[in-house]
């Protein structure tokens, strides 16, 4: 089952990144309990340059924030200050070393709203800030199957049990592809279009396959036969021929997809049986997804190729 965002503190936003931020807290110190939330999709807007169109957001001041609110008049600033406080922001951020305005510094200590200061330019707060959000915030399910690098592209293998999943990830490795997680995949959703995959600690570079045990594949293939993790860009489902022979289409018009994480994920469905080799399959099926994901669709191509030839043109 997914687990739902974590409800993060300024707190503890601190005092991850006091150090590599050089992050100093002035003003609001009581503060510390105000929770940043939210999904991955929008954790982009939750810190970003000041203004008032994303409330609730980390405010960033840095050079041209300050400038424009110092040439403001004295009741534009109490306004403007007031409309950024009322919109329930996490914290403000002085970047840059600068000094923060005496009326800022007053309605934070006033509003137990954090305030803190780096020497960080104001667009490094941000882009820092983001990729820590963006982790710290992330959606995350733990997923069952083989995840592998195949040719560049993340994919996960699926399937009942006993249908050969462990096998096929061991040839793709000796077809020099990469292992990323045998049996639980760790899955967070990273970027609003982004899924990220890793292995858990406890299983890294383990393969389990029957009637040899466990495998490391590190030791035995070396460390080019590993990955620490990969972008989910298709998911491989496999299933007995018998139980999908009938409703399996010849040329299917439209490619099944398996959400995860709320993102639409490619999906194919490759029937195991005697005799088919599931690894060409798998190859072949990653490099049609590569040629759909630059736009090339052979079956439309096709489609539009045959209704040129019937009507003669």
């Amino acid at each position: 089952m997914p687990s739902s965002p974590t409800p993060l503190t300024i707190q503890r936003l601190y005092d991850d990144n006091r150090e590599a931020m050089q992050l100093a807290w002035f003003a609001g110190s009581s503060g510390g309990g105000r929770l940043i939330s939210g999904d991955t999709a929008s954790a982009a807007d939750q810190v970003g340059h000041l203004n008032l169109i994303h409330p609730g957001r980390i405010q960033v001041f840095g050079h041209q924030e300050i400038h424009y609110y110092q040439r403001l008049k004295p009741a534009s600033r109490k306004s403007h200050i007031e409309e950024l406080v009322g919109g329930h922001p996490p914290a403000f951020v002085i970047a840059q070393g600068l000094d923060a305005p005496a009326d800022i510094l007053a309605i934070c200590e006033e509003k137990n709203l954090p305030l803190f200061s780096t020497p960080l330019p104001a667009a490094e707060v941000i882009d820092y800030l983001r990729v820590y959000l963006s982790k710290k915030l992330a959606q995350s399910v733990i997923m069952h199957g083989v995840f592998m690098d195949v040719l560049g592209v993340g994919v996960l293998i699926t399937g009942e049990s006993g249908l050969g999943k462990s096998e096929l990830g061991l040839e793709l490795i000796s077809r020099s592809h990469g292992l990323v997680a045998d049996d639980a995949v760790e899955f967070s959703r990273i970027a609003p279009n982004m899924i990220e995959g890793r292995c858990p600690t406890l299983l890294q570079n383990l393969l389990e396959v029957r009637g040899l045990g466990l495998l490391d594949i590190k030791a035995i293939f070396g460390e080019t036969a590993v990955r620490r993790k990969m972008r989910l860009k298709l998911i491989v489902h496999l299933v007995r021929r018998s139980a999908l022979e009938e409703e399996l289409e010849r040329l299917p018009f439209h490619y099944p997809i398996e959400e995860v994480l709320g993102l639409a994920i490619r999906k194919v469905v490759i029937p195991v049986a005697a005799g088919r080799n599931i690894a060409v399959l798998l190859e072949a099926a990653v490099r049609n997804t590569i040629l759909q994901l630059r736009g090339i669709d052979t079956l439309q191509e096709f489609v539009e190729r045959q209704r040129l030839a019937m009507s003669g043109d």
